[in-house]
């Protein structure tokens, strides 16, 4: 029986996620992005990351790919690695997690992603 989902853009997601053939019931790695406006607020939101289990990597965007109008307040990105069942509460609690990491530093969290773990 097909899982319901919330009405909201993570269900979207995660109905999307499903659609494609994941198999929902297995773990996958998902990718939580915050973002931040400077090297070291990322640099601070990442080791508070990995104290609390994730693998966290930072970026910077140079706004070279936005669109022509878009102002990049926060060019610094953490991503969060996280292997986990894609469930529509452990979702919520993980960005809700790093949101209350990153609020005090500035940071806040910016969405999620995976790959799946379809063998295409």
């Amino acid at each position: 029986m097909p899982q319901e989902y919330p009405d909201d853009l993570d269900g979207q997601v995660l109905r999307s996620i499903a659609e494609d053939g994941n198999d929902m019931t297995q773990p996958m790695d998902v990718e939580f992005h915050v973002a931040a406006a400077t090297e070291e607020i990322a640099d601070a939101i990442a080791d508070a990351a990995e104290k609390i289990g994730y693998e966290a990597n930072i970026f910077f965007d140079d706004g070279e790919d936005a669109e022509e109008d878009e102002e990049i307040t926060e060019p610094w990105t953490c991503t969060c690695l996280k292997t986990m069942l894609l469930e529509y509460d452990a979702i919520m609690a993980a960005q809700a997690e790093l949101d209350e990491i990153a609020k005090p530093l500035g940071g806040y969290a910016d969405g999620w992603g995976t790959f799946g773990n379809t063998e295409d």
